[in-house]
């Protein structure tokens, strides 16, 4: 009764009703009805459920106007994140569900409270959460809060493959990829347009070419980068690679083979004090008219096509490789920013065969087609030659290969970078591209090629890569 007393109090009080002494007899009369008492009782339910409405409602208001934050995703990327429920402070969530998930590549996880998946679409996705809190009636709708996952688009989806104009001058094919032999080993070459021809629909400026000269025991090998600069370079690149196995092809046997033979055995053996400087002698002199009759032909063709020769701007490698019963002798020349790594048996050396026209050049790259270089004080540095016993990778390539996967030049000299390159080509990538190097396997070529699509933020120029394995 003095909870009812202390209620009618308060409200007569609020309806400035005051009760004088001489009433308060009649006052406690009026309290002890059980009428009264009863309405009393019945009032303080009805305030205590509103009160108790009016928490649920608001509560839930703070839910669904909670900011939940969820990291981006991108299209074809894996996607993982937790949607903590106790750290957002939602402890008081006696069920829920996640809908909107349909078609979007992502699942939810309730026992691990984790979104994750392979996002298919890009935008902002509307995430719907279906939830009730403790306190809501059984048969009370589930509440709905929507929060958003942005998903950017393939970064790869946004670059355009415009076919090139396979009747325009100097055509060739976009892409290609060859495999087959070198010598007693295999050679695996792809040659993919970069990204940023690919958008604009001109041409893989990039080239290769190798053969096996059975008539000599030798094989050489030649990689190009026509200048991006360079209007004709794809003709350029052609040009360099098809002519260099022209000219050993025509002329190798009319240098003296059979002392040089005499040469690297005596080398091998160490019994000639001066075989070292005859060995450079040769190389030199040797690889010098190849690549200088490149030079000609290419200036030759030019003037034939009435252009200008800086047109047909193209870096050049070469290597000339040949197997003796004491090892392997490999001969190289380089002009421009493309390397050549020979490593060893075992992959705990590399050798970089060439000099690259970076750092100490000023940073600009030379090309084939500048008469220049054959007068440089710098000429002898662009020649390199190895007698191994064996080796495991023989790889030439070019920048586009070279910049994403080595950086800088410094890297090029460094063992554990191109076991990492290794260990990419062989799968340890995010795209699980593999390249399986083994003798029996027949669709290498097409693996290599597939490797190249990796994706660099930044690098999407031609993708040349030959590996003698």
């Amino acid at each position: 009764m003095e909870e009812t007393k202390r209620y009618l109090e308060s409200f007569l009080f609020q309806n400035k009703i005051e009760i004088p002494k001489s009433k308060q007899s009649l006052f406690e009369d009026f309290i002890s009805n059980e009428t009264n008492i009863i309405a009393v009782k019945l009032i303080k339910e009805k305030q205590q459920m509103i009160m108790q409405n009016w928490n649920l409602k608001n509560r839930i208001d703070d839910i669904m106007h909670q900011s939940v934050f969820l990291p981006n995703g991108t299209v074809n990327k894996p996607y993982e994140a937790k949607i903590d429920f106790i750290q957002l402070g939602w402890d008081d969530i006696i069920s829920y569900e996640i809908q909107n998930l349909e078609e979007t590549g992502l699942s939810f996880d309730p026992e691990k409270e984790l979104l994750s998946g392979n996002p298919k679409v890009s935008g902002d996705l509307k995430i719907k959460l279906l939830f009730k809190i403790d306190g809501e009636a059984e048969e009370t709708p589930l509440n709905e809060k929507v929060f958003t996952l942005i998903v950017n688009p393939d970064p790869k989806s946004l670059w355009k493959n415009i076919e090139t104009d396979q009747n325009a001058l100097f055509a060739k094919e976009d892409n290609i990829s060859v495999s087959g032999t070198f010598l007693d080993k295999k050679i695996v070459v792809a040659s993919k347009r970069g990204r940023s021809h690919a958008n604009s629909g001109s041409f893989r400026e990039d080239d290769f070419a190798f053969k096996n000269f059975s008539s000599n025991g030798w094989s050489v090998l030649a990689v190009s980068d026509g200048a991006g600069s360079a209007a004709l370079s794809r003709k350029g690149s052609k040009l360099a690679c098809d002519t260099v196995i022209d000219y050993f092809e025509e002329n190798l046997d009319k240098e003296n083979l059979a002392d040089f033979d005499e040469i690297l055995f005596s080398h091998y053996k160490k019994t000639d004090p001066e075989s070292s400087k005859k060995i450079s002698h040769f190389v030199y002199s040797t690889l010098l008219k190849g690549a200088h009759f490149v030079n000609q032909k290419i200036e030759q063709f030019a003037l034939e096509n009435n252009e200008e020769l800086k047109k047909f701007h193209a870096t050049l490698i070469f290597a000339l490789v040949k197997k003796y019963e004491f090892g392997y002798a490999v001969l190289t020349f380089g002009v421009g920013d493309c390397p050549i790594g020979l490593l060893n048996k075992d992959v705990t050396e590399i050798t970089l065969m060439n000099t690259i026209d970076v750092g100490e050049f000023g940073g600009g790259t030379r090309f084939i087609t500048m008469p220049e270089i054959f007068q440089s004080e710098k000429l002898s540095s662009r020649f390199g030659f190895k007698l191994v016993d064996d080796f495991s990778y023989l790889m030439l390539m070019t920048d586009g290969i070279y910049d994403p996967k080595f950086v800088v030049e410094a890297n090029l000299e460094k063992i554990e970078k191109w076991n990492n390159f290794l260990s990419d080509l062989k799968g340890n990538n995010e795209d699980g591209s593999k390249v399986d190097f083994e003798n029996d396997n027949a669709p290498i070529a097409e693996q290599l090629s597939n490797w190249m699509d990796f994706w660099s933020p930044g690098n999407h120029d031609d993708r040349t890569l030959a590996i003698i394995y």
